[in-house]
């Protein structure tokens, strides 16, 4: 198995693919939709498992004793900085830059994902988090008082590219190691990792909470559900799978605190909910006797209905790089 790790400044003048055995080529073509269509099977928007992150914490927690009196330090600096920062005395950086480096993990020529179509992704991103994306202006009344710049964006650095037998890669975080055919981090202190592979069991993605393990930490998004081109497939073809993995990674949980009316978020500001909405709910969606808030990026709705995140998610999301925060190192080396 052969891997080449392309800076970010030189993507644009050098994209090479290792494969063993095979005809290396230069910048993998771009998938067409119409082709995309053919490769992958449809997405039920209505059961769809969206993301499989708590899922993967409990197995971690389960593994590492310590990590539960990690993520609970993490909590008490957390709400420590949002007291300091509704208080105005929050030090606090502008706008912080996260390195972003993408492993592209395939065994099939459609999961090596063009440059392009990651591109694209970075571009949402850059959107999402700068509350720049064109759909904002979809929010309603209730909601848009509550809508937040995050002040984040994302700078690719680099991509790997590593060609593999494995069809299927599941939730265990084999991908992460050339040991086992994948990809190793790279200084997850220091940069956003991404690996971009087909996970499977019609699992979109799954994230990382910060306070885990270092050579594990990053995001996992398949191919079909990356960026807004090539093989991206309706109706999670706008890289809001991406923007909600990195919710995760930036200590975000889904709206509905993954429990019933009675479990929190840990956000103020997102009403209280049961579970996820699905598809593309009409606005009022009603649950826990409350107006839920189901165009925001940490429910399950379809790419399209999904569009902002709120003040208190972006206090919690700031608080990871504030000083003695889980992410404090990208901040020391970010540019206001």
């Amino acid at each position: 198995m052969k891997k080449l790790v392309i800076p970010g400044v030189l993507l644009s003048l050098f994209i090479f693919v290792g494969c063993p055995n095979k005809k290396n080529t230069n910048n993998p073509e771009c998938m067409t939709a119409e082709k995309a269509k053919t490769l992958y099977e449809p997405i039920r928007n209505d059961d769809t498992k969206r993301c499989s992150t708590m899922e993967v914490l409990e197995r971690h927690m389960a593994k590492s004793p310590n990590l539960e009196s990690k993520m609970k330090a993490i909590e008490k600096q957390c709400e420590a900085f949002i007291q300091l920062r509704k208080s105005g005395k929050a030090n606090d950086l502008d706008r912080i830059t996260i390195p972003t480096v993408v492993h592209v993990i395939y065994s099939k020529n459609e999961e090596n994902i063009c440059s392009s179509q990651i591109a694209s992704q970075i571009k949402v991103l850059n959107q999402d988090f700068t509350k720049t994306n064109t759909d904002i202006t979809q929010i309603p009344e209730e909601f848009s008082t509550i809508s937040a710049d995050v002040k984040i964006r994302f700078e690719l650095d680099t991509i790997i590219r590593v060609s593999s037998t494995r069809a299927e890669w599941g939730t265990n975080d084999q991908m992460k190691f050339s040991s086992n055919g994948g990809s190793d981090a790279i200084d997850s202190s220091k940069h956003l990792n991404i690996w971009v592979c087909n996970i499977g069991g019609g699992i979109l993605g799954y994230a990382q909470f910060p306070g885990d393990n270092a050579s594990t930490d990053g995001i996992v998004v398949s191919p079909q559900f990356f960026g807004t081109e090539g093989s991206a497939s309706a109706p999670f073809d706008r890289g809001r799978t991406t923007t909600h993995e990195i919710g995760h990674w930036l200590n975000l949980r889904h709206i509905w605190g993954d429990g019933n009316c009675s479990v929190d978020d840990f956000v103020d500001d997102t009403p209280v909910s049961d579970g996820p909405n699905y598809g593309c709910p009409t606005y009022p969606t009603v649950r826990c006797n409350t107006n839920n808030i189901t165009m925001n990026y940490m429910d399950y709705t379809d790419d399209a209905c999904m569009y902002m995140f709120t003040q208190g998610q972006k206090n919690r999301m700031r608080a990871v790089f504030a000083i003695g925060g889980p992410r404090e190192s990208f901040a020391k080396t970010s540019i206001q």
